[in-house]
């Protein structure tokens, strides 16, 4: 693998796409297929271990681990992406994978414009809003661009409606498909450079001729003086990234916005931690944070509640009850475990089981080897499979639903009426 470093920049994208073709030759290559999920179905996709054991096979890898770092570079080029996230890299796991489609390759010289994106995000918004739904960055982007754009608006608006005119007459799991690759371009694509667009526009940059001042800061105005960085691309996704987390996490860093009881850390007064964890009705800024990601849903014991008992509704409750089982698992006295992960076992997973989970074969056949000797870490497999269907499927229409809509207006309706309240008072 090592004399790939020293092959010219576009002789390595001819053999990695070499290779791509292999894995998705109809006999010698990993089997494409459609599977069910609920009540719909998937088409044309490979699992994360399907792809893992191909690369070990026909490459004469015998670490996985090197083969799930060679899986990750390809698939940070974009010839493949995982459907149930935007995170561009592999994992030896059940998790589902699609090939992209050769024309958005990058041997076809692909330099994308501000205008492209600006279509694209413009399509998304006329597309099913409930499935294709603006991003937070995505909607940003879409306001910047619209300003810089607001003379050739129109025109842009135009090839997005004919584009999506086009689509709609194509069948409808083609569709699919195509959204999704085209989705996965913009994810490796997208212009970063969208920040610094003047009132005209500016001419394209693609992601390996980024100005500096985007690797560090943001904004333009951040920095007066550019140089060049080492990986201007992996830099920007990244500097992108932790922008991103910390205005989204601002209000919650007690360092940053100052919170009533004060921070504990610099007063040495814990009521805030007492108040926080006494109280079982949250406040807005808890309930808003639950819809962050379904780890902040289930840190918070009153999200966690409130999603048990969503997934009750919906008597598909028995995916939580189990991850919430072998979490116990991993805390309880090393006495307990054997028989616990048994219990486990017996409930979830055995034949005829009261409250049957559905796994994929790979976490199945892994959980039931490590069962031959039980310890905390027995249900690994099985647990970040079931956490990935929660958080693909019942977790988004959690945060669709009423009971979570409402609460969370609710609580929005309630600061208001406390800020009037307050604005009176003064």
């Amino acid at each position: 693998m090592l004399r790939w470093m020293i092959l010219k920049p576009t002789a390595l994208i001819y053999k990695i796409e070499d290779i791509v073709t292999c894995i998705q030759d109809e006999t010698e290559g990993v089997p494409i297929r459609t599977v069910k999920s609920f009540m719909t179905k998937i088409p044309s996709v490979v699992t994360g271990t399907d792809i893992v054991q191909w690369l070990m096979k026909n490459l004469s890898i015998e670490d996985p681990v090197e083969a799930m770092h060679i899986g990750t570079l390809i698939a940070a080029q974009g010839y493949f992406f995982p459907i149930s996230d935007h995170v561009l890299s592999l994992k030896d796991d059940g998790a589902f994978y699609r090939f992209q489609a050769p024309y958005f390759w990058p041997s076809n010289c692909w330099e994308p414009e501000n205008t492209d994106y600006a279509i694209y995000l413009c399509k998304r918004t006329m597309q099913n809003k409930t499935r294709l739904e603006l991003a937070d960055y995505e909607a940003e982007n879409l306001a910047r661009l619209q300003r810089a754009f607001a003379r050739k608006w129109e025109f842009i608006y135009m090839q997005a409606e004919a584009q999506v005119k086009i689509d709609r007459k194509k069948d409808k799991t083609e569709r699919k498909i195509l959204d999704s690759q085209e989705r996965a371009f913009w994810d490796v694509h997208r212009p970063v450079s969208v920040y610094g667009l003047v009132e005209e526009g500016t001419q394209s940059q693609s992601p390996t001729h980024t100005p500096s001042h985007l690797c560090r800061k943001g904004t333009k105005e951040d920095v007066e003086k550019e140089d060049h960085c080492s990986n201007p691309h992996v830099m920007c996704f990244m500097c992108f990234s932790l922008i991103s987390y910390t205005e989204q996490y601002m209000e919650y860093d007690p360092f940053i916005t100052a919170p009533e009881p004060s921070n504990p850390w610099t007063s040495d007064d814990p009521s805030l931690w007492d108040l926080e964890n006494s109280i079982r009705e949250p406040s807005q800024q808890r309930v808003k944070k639950w819809g962050f990601s379904l780890e902040e849903a289930l840190k918070d014991p009153v999200g966690q509640d409130l999603f048990l008992k969503f997934l009750e509704s919906e008597f598909s409750s028995e995916n939580l009850r189990f991850w919430l089982a072998v979490q116990d698992l991993k805390r309880i006295p090393q006495q307990e475990v054997a028989q616990r992960a048994q219990d486990i076992w017996a409930e979830f997973l055995a034949e005829g089981a009261p409250s049957s989970i559905n796994l994929d074969s790979h976490s199945y056949e892994r959980t039931s080897q490590n069962l031959k000797d039980p310890g905390r870490y027995s249900y690994e497999d099985a647990q970040d499979h079931i956490y990935k269907l929660m958080k693909s499927d019942s977790y988004t229409r959690f945060l669709r639903s009423n009971v979570y809509q409402d609460l969370l207006m609710a609580k929005k309706k309630v600061n208001v009426s406390n800020g009037s309240n307050k604005c009176e008072k003064c």
